[in-house]
């Protein structure tokens, strides 16, 4: 088991995705997180460039969890759950 821990955007992000009807997707990608966040599927991608180090999984076509793994402390730190394309 992984700790979860959302970062202050993240937070603010759940809060979008409540009011976009998107929370049971979320929560459930972030309970797969929790179990095994190299679970595949649902497919993740490894962002690369100045992201190297941080995955990220697609909530929808348009927002994804954006996340990196603390593997020495079993913590999965969660950054956006929200779209980049605003």
């Amino acid at each position: 088991m992984y700790k979860v821990i959302l970062a202050k955007q993240a937070v603010k992000d759940f809060e979008k995705l409540k009011a976009a009807h998107l929370l049971p997707k979320a929560k459930a990608l972030v309970e797969i997180l929790a179990q095994n966040p190299y679970q595949n599927p649902p497919p993740y991608e490894k962002l690369v460039g100045n992201l190297k180090g941080i995955y990220s999984r697609r909530i929808n076509i348009q927002h994804r969890l954006i996340y990196n793994i603390l593997e020495e402390q079993k913590t999965v730190h969660i950054l956006r759950m929200w779209t980049h394309y605003e």
